[in-house]
């Protein structure tokens, strides 16, 4: 299949999913290469997070909507773009906190963390209305 032909074979709309998803990937890679430097492994779980929902959710949604046009430039992909992306650095950020010792951010995360489950049902919804033979 030549260049031509996969270009117009797919579609673009899922390049922003996976150009956020690689900034995901960097920044995952940088806190387990620090925790690994400092021996100081507080933060394991933004690490685990920023890497699960950051770098391989971001990336395989990318990869759907760019598969799957009709999904990626729904309604509803830009409503799970936005509930995503303001969910996951306030939930990354209240997590840090928390870890850190605030627990006065709990109620933050734990909105932030509803949010970012109304991202994912919102992609699910989107991928089985959108998404056909």
């Amino acid at each position: 299949m030549s260049d031509t032909t996969l270009a117009s074979s797919t579609s673009s709309c899922g390049i922003i999913w996976i150009k956020l998803s690689i900034l995901y990937l960097l920044l995952g890679i940088a806190m387990g290469i620090g925790m690994g430097a400092t021996e100081d492994f507080r933060l394991h779980a933004v690490h685990a997070h920023i890497n699960l929902l950051g770098w391989a959710t971001m990336a395989l949604a990318g990869l759907i909507y760019t598969v799957f046009p009709a999904a990626g430039t729904s309604k509803l992909a830009k409503v799970h773009f936005w509930l995503q992306n303001i969910s996951l650095p306030i939930m990354m950020g209240a997590l840090t906190m928390l870890l850190l010792g605030n627990p006065k951010v709990i109620p933050i995360l734990a909105s932030a963390e509803f949010v970012a489950a109304a991202g994912v049902i919102t992609f699910a919804i989107n991928i089985f209305v959108n998404v056909k033979k």
